[in-house]
């Protein structure tokens, strides 16, 4: 008897779990459909009295401007496809011209 108890006892809570996550999920959809104001965390508000200070202009990450304090328009990373043995001689360039490298290898290795 005890055990048909928490059978139904955890049956019920699994089915309030599964509830609760559908809920969550359908609330969670609609707050991604609705507009929230620039300022809305509680740092904006000045004094908490649920009115917002004065509007300030935001300000874009410094990685997205040049070396003049403008706005960077371009693609920040542009792949390029280059086949294995060109990437290959690029590395090895690279490994033969950094200060520590002091071994000579063998051309067939």
């Amino acid at each position: 008897m005890l055990h048909l108890l928490y059978i139904l006892a955890f049956t019920v809570l699994a089915f309030i779990a599964v509830g609760n996550l559908i809920r969550n999920l359908i609330m969670f959809s609609f707050d991604r459909e609705r507009p929230y104001p620039a300022n809305s965390s509680s740092m904006g508000n000045q004094g908490g009295y649920g009115y917002y200070g004065a509007k300030r202009k935001s300000v874009p990450h410094p990685e997205l401007l040049d070396s003049a304090g403008n706005l960077i328009k371009e693609p920040l990373l542009v792949m390029r496809s280059i086949n294995v043995e060109d990437a290959r001689e690029q590395l090895d360039a690279l490994y033969e011209s950094s200060p520590g490298q002091k071994i000579d290898r063998p051309e067939g290795a």
